[in-house]
């Protein structure tokens, strides 16, 4: 949910959430970091490093977006992704009730082969905002619901010069709440949707580079906000979905969001725990995104509004936190956050969420791919500025649990659990910038290094962690944990 401007919405709501976000900010801290992390097919950590792609899709006749295989080329040399949170849309998937458009899903498997060629995971991420295109005549408003799916009841949608104010219009409050059968007259359209999930699931259930399913972007509860639409038809709808993936697909993660509302400016949630279906352990994931209020109203990172963005993101951490050990120590990944590039700071703020993921222990899929002030590339397809901020070292996957991660131009250090049972041995990528020749491993033994796609690959033997507890306290062995729960940093340095 990005504001370009400042709108009536807006200003409005602006002192109550700085308020809200510093009361958040104040009360008792989440974990410090995500209990777990996704895992590959080796039983490693998974670490996502991407875009989201992309935003041409929402609108476009063939749900495809403005983007091309050279286009993710030039997007791996450039800044070293090695994750996509891809678009999707109910429209495309069902364009009539019951109906699944196979040749839809046969374009998005062809892009998904691009990323799985080239060593990437795949979040497909099942897009909305404002409903649907059926909310005005012109079909240029809103996206991701199809036209039989939305039921205005006569209410209607004025034309609004921010596209955010479109929310507040009663006819697309009216379909939201048809959807959530709050009215009581479409309980249909729910089991719809997690039909279509279904669909989607049972297309990609053999394809490893897809990891997982984000089940809707950005929820909004029409009438029905904050808690009571969470842990209500919010909840109800990620468990039906849940439910219907686990049908047809009993590995792939699943990415819950909170109500974007709100959530997105560092207040709290009130998600519902999702059971798993599947057998072993669950592989559910929570999945918020991170737009600040000044940033949403259009403000750079600078005086005032840097001070405010900084208690929003602290805030955000920790209700990021506490909502991921609520719903069973899950893990997390911030499926959204990004800004106008050319405002003051702007690289400022960038760094500031990278840093305080990388100590938290989850991945990022920044908004977004396509080209302009918000993006990595121009219209010509030039680099801009935001491509040096995000050509930087991190851990791809990891044999073990991890706590977190540090990330300066020419150093990475890493500190995890080694786990002896992953079948894989860790990668980290090291951009050209800061590590021309590779880098040097203090705490671990070199595999491999690939000067193109510029992955180092390291062991860490599970002694190693025992001997480092052992001498931090030699005099008591009785307290030194095992090898399996040992915690090591490993620090990597241009060789």
């Amino acid at each position: 949910m990005r504001f370009g401007a400042r709108t009536v919405l807006a200003a409005g709501l602006a002192a109550v959430l700085a308020v809200g976000g510093i009361a958040a900010a104040l009360r008792t801290p989440g974990p410090a970091h995500a209990a777990s992390t996704m895992t590959d097919a080796s039983g490693r950590a998974l670490v996502g490093h991407g875009f989201n792609t992309a935003s041409s899709s929402k609108s476009a006749p063939d749900g495809m977006p403005d983007f091309t295989e050279a286009d993710l080329e030039a997007e791996q040399a450039d800044t070293g992704t090695d994750f996509v949170r891809f678009l999707i849309s109910w429209r495309k998937v069902e364009p009539e009730p019951g109906v699944y458009d196979q040749g839809y899903l046969d374009d998005v498997a062809e892009r998904v082969g691009w990323y799985s060629e080239r060593g990437y995971h795949v979040m497909l991420d099942m897009h909305q905002d404002l409903w649907g295109s059926g909310i005005t005549p012109s079909g240029e408003n809103g996206n991701g619901a199809p036209v039989w799916a939305t039921y205005m009841d006569g209410y209607p949608v004025a034309d609004q010069d921010m596209w955010e104010l479109y929310y507040l219009q009663p006819g697309v409050i009216r379909a939201f709440d048809n959807f959530w059968n709050t009215t009581g007259e479409h309980p249909e359209l729910m089991e719809h949707y997690a039909n279509a999930w279904r669909a989607v699931a049972e297309r990609f259930a053999g394809d490893d580079a897809v990891v997982a399913y984000d089940l809707m972007n950005e929820p909004y509860g029409g009438s029905l906000q904050g808690p009571a639409f969470e842990a209500g038809p919010l909840t109800a709808l990620y468990q039906r979905s849940a439910d219907a993936i686990r049908e047809v697909d009993s590995d792939s993660w699943i990415c819950l969001e909170p109500q974007a509302l709100g959530f997105n400016w560092g207040l709290p949630s009130g998600l519902g725990r999702v059971d798993d279906a599947r057998d072993g352990d669950a592989r559910i994931a929570f999945c918020p995104h991170l737009y600040p209020l000044p940033m949403d109203l259009g403000d750079g990172f600078t005086g005032t509004s840097r001070d405010l963005v900084e208690t929003t993101v602290a805030a955000w951490r920790s209700n990021t936190m506490r909502t991921a050990q609520a719903l069973g120590d899950v893990p997390v990944i911030l499926g959204e956050f990004g800004l106008d590039t050319t405002l003051p700071g702007a690289l400022d703020y960038v760094d500031l969420v990278y840093d305080m993921a990388d100590a938290s222990a989850m991945g990022v899929t920044y908004w977004s791919r396509d080209p302009g002030s918000w993006g990595p590339y121009d219209a010509d397809g030039e680099p801009r500025n935001l491509v040096g901020a995000l050509d930087r070292p991190y851990p791809r996957a990891v044999a073990g649990a991890v706590s977190s991660w540090s990330a300066e131009p020419d150093e990475l250090t890493l500190a995890f659990v080694p786990d002896a049972s992953a079948t894989a041995p860790t990668e980290v990528y090291l951009p050209a910038s800061g590590f021309p020749d590779g880098g040097v491993v203090e705490g671990g033994d070199i595999v491999s290094w690939n000067s193109h796609t510029r992955v180092l690959a390291f062991t860490v033997e599970a002694q190693d962690a025992a001997d480092a507890a052992d001498a931090a306290d030699a005099a008591d062995a009785a307290d030194a944990p095992d090898a399996a729960g040992a915690e090591v940093e490993v620090r990597i340095t241009p060789n």
